[in-house]
């Protein structure tokens, strides 16, 4: 240990006035200026970004890495970054040789010493962590602010065995970190509020979106998004669609930028996986995140994705990607009846009409009559096959009927071939491929919609997060076409929480069973309604 930071442990350590002023000096919630050194502990893709991060916002970075020279090694591959950033023009000559000159490699923790904020991205093991962080407080000062960018683990338990536990925080940044806006600000047990606060500014100061979050398993993102991948698998486990017809539901119907089988084959099967276990144990086991079967065959046998060449599609040269069940072209109905209000799916009204449909509209529960008597019904958590001696086509949710390239539909035995054709050819007539998937309760995007609103109401109701920050979270931490509370409100608390006790009757495990904060908001605008 250096004389300099030997002389930092015993000032830390001494009862003068003018250590504890230093110590209490940037703990107003104020960002660490940009001529205060930040360190980087950990030199992989992700403290790297971190660092570039930081570096491109003009302050000092130090990298710090365990294994000797990966710091340097490091350093190289920060300064190639830089460079093809100025060949790209997104970083002119002058401002990289600045960085440059202030990027440096720490081959000693004591190096680290004089930084103001110090974030870690190492493996993501407790213990090691915690052994990282305390030995980073006999080093760095008092007013230093020690931050974890731990994805699945407890920032509370981390600090937990800190000297000055209040100083820690997590920065859970999103890969890749110098592309990607979001960064979860997550207190801990401990946390100084201004602490909290001074992280917050500081990221935001660097052009990032933070959102604050309390100290939960999976914090925002990865607790909220479950449902993404978990009822894509359940759809799948029950044999009503194939995975590439389950992707195309949820990106050409539902919006989403990407399929959920598409999507954890390039995170990597494995790391899905661990997430989706991780939440579910730290919850004690709430069905609500209840792992996959499947997936967990899938990375048994080695099928992690397009990392090993093989997840729930084939990456292997020349391989042919599934295409989604399409339907055959069939004939448009000339006319429909539409009885009541249709809700989320009412602008199909209007659609049917200007693709020359005769439309008329009478009192009803809310379908469409079909020429040959057939009900054509928005998923609402039941199934076809309840509606005996009816005939009933399901067609699924969509984010924005108008732009939706495809349609979701599905039937069960008992439909004739003749009635689906009419569905069909009704939703081609608006220029829409049609997919037919089994009958299964809540089909596709309705359900998934419907849990994701579920789980994020739940996290605002438990202080986890604002409503505004979880809806950020989630269309900025994994490009959600909007907001889960966003999109509820448009459906209405009623139907989420219809939808959700529908299936919980179908599935009497707990799963679908509506959050107190869901039924809450019904019973509000229930009494709202009355009135």
């Amino acid at each position: 240990m250096s004389a300099d930071v030997s002389t930092n442990v015993t000032v830390r350590g001494s009862d003068d006035v003018t250590a504890r002023e230093t110590a209490a000096e940037g703990q107003d919630g104020a960002a660490v200026g940009p001529d205060r050194t930040v360190a980087v502990v950990g030199t992989g893709t992700m403290g790297q970004g971190i660092a570039q991060v930081a570096l491109v916002a003009g302050h000092p970075v130090r990298l710090y890495d365990s294994a000797p020279g990966r710091a340097a090694e490091a350093v190289a591959a920060l300064t190639a970054r830089l460079d093809r950033l100025v060949e790209k023009g997104r970083l002119d000559a002058a401002a990289r040789e600045a960085a440059v000159g202030r990027l440096h490699a720490a081959e000693d923790p004591a190096e680290l010493a004089d930084a103001a904020l110090v974030i870690e991205a190492i493996v993501e093991d407790l213990a090691v962590k915690q052994r990282l962080f305390a030995d980073l407080e006999k080093i760095v000062g008092d007013d230093t602010v020690l931050a974890t960018n731990t994805s699945s683990l407890s920032v509370t338990a981390i600090a937990g065995g800190l000297r000055l536990p209040g100083r820690f925080v997590g920065l859970h940044f999103f890969n890749p970190a110098p592309l990607l806006p979001l960064v979860e600000v997550v207190s801990g047990f401990a946390t100084d509020p201004d602490v909290a606060t001074r992280a917050y500014e500081t990221v935001k100061g660097w052009g990032k979106t933070p959102v604050r979050c309390a100290d939960t398993p999976g914090f925002i993102v990865n607790r909220v998004a479950r449902p993404f991948y978990a009822e894509a698998l359940r759809v799948f486990e029950e044999g009503a669609a194939d995975p590439a017809t389950i992707d195309a539901a949820l990106r050409e119907c539902g919006g989403f930028r990407m399929g959920p089988f598409e999507l954890t084959d390039l995170i990597g099967q494995d790391v899905n996986e661990a997430v989706t276990r991780s939440v579910w144990e730290s919850f004690h086991q709430d069905p609500k995140f209840t792992p996959s079967l499947a997936q967990r065959r899938l990375v048994e046998s080695g099928r992690l994705g397009r990392k090993s060449g093989h997840g729930w599609f084939s990456y292997a040269e020349g391989a042919e990607r599934p295409e989604p069940h399409t339907a055959a072209p069939a004939e448009a109905p000339k006319r429909i009846v539409v009885e009541g209000d249709l809700g989320p799916g009412e602008p199909l009204v209007a659609l049917f009409e200007e693709a020359g449909i005769a439309v008329r509209r009478k009192k009803g529960d809310g379908h469409i009559v079909l020429p040959g008597g057939g009900l054509l019904m928005l998923a609402d958590g039941e199934s076809s096959f309840e509606f005996f001696p009816d005939e009933i086509v399901y067609f699924d949710l969509a984010l924005d009927y108008a732009r939706a390239s495809r349609m979701v539909l599905s039937t069960g035995r008992r439909t004739a071939p003749e009635t689906l054709a009419e569905a069909v050819g009704l939703f081609q007539a608006l220029g829409k491929q049609v997919s037919v998937i089994g009958d299964v309760p809540g089909m596709i995007v309705a359900r998934t919609v419907a849990m994701l609103a579920d789980l994020a109401a739940d996290a605002v109701d438990r202080g986890v997060a604002t409503a505004e920050d979880v809806d950020t979270a989630m269309r900025l931490g994994v490009n959600y076409p909007a907001g889960p509370l966003e999109w509820a409100e448009k459906l209405g608390p009623r139907r989420v929480c219809d939808l959700l006790r529908a299936l919980h009757e179908r599935y009497p495990t707990g799963r679908y069973g509506p959050s107190q904060a869901v039924a809450r908001r019904c019973a509000e605008a229930d009494e709202e309604d009355s009135r």
